[in-house]
């Protein structure tokens, strides 16, 4: 585990659309570590209680992103076709690509995280409240 571990953490609200930015560090964020895509964890590592928020991706410091069906933290190349993480200008076209496994390491950087059940507060109430501490 990393000792300063801090992540950009991007919440979607799926009612209504908005994302909002949260820098997550000390505990929290040394808690996250190893969760992989697609697992829920609780809003209180983003400072918001009572919520549930899925793991949707993220990506590391050079903007490598991580990917949901590769397991464990390392960077690999993946030779893709037309789909996730590459585009295909010509029709059969395929390129080996940096892709990053789907858990979160000490190396990632962002977090991406929707939001799956929500608590008593609203995300503007808890978050506006807490920027004006």
């Amino acid at each position: 585990m990393a000792a300063n571990a801090e992540y950009k953490v991007v919440i979607n609200d799926v009612k209504t659309g908005k994302s909002y930015n949260i820098t997550v560090s000390g505990n929290y964020a040394n808690s996250l570590e190893g969760k992989c895509i697609g697992e829920i964890v609780d809003g209180i590592f983003a400072g918001l209680p009572g919520y549930k928020l899925k793991i949707t991706g993220g990506s590391d410091k050079t903007g490598t992103p991580m990917r949901p069906d590769l397991p464990g933290k390392k960077k690999t190349d993946l030779l893709l076709s037309d789909g996730f993480g590459y585009h295909e200008v010509y029709h059969g076209e395929r390129r080996r690509i940096a892709q990053r496994g789907n858990a979160i390491s000490s190396d990632i950087v962002q977090i991406n995280m929707k939001v799956v059940e929500y608590g008593g507060k609203s995300i503007e109430d808890t978050l506006g409240a807490e920027k004006q501490e």
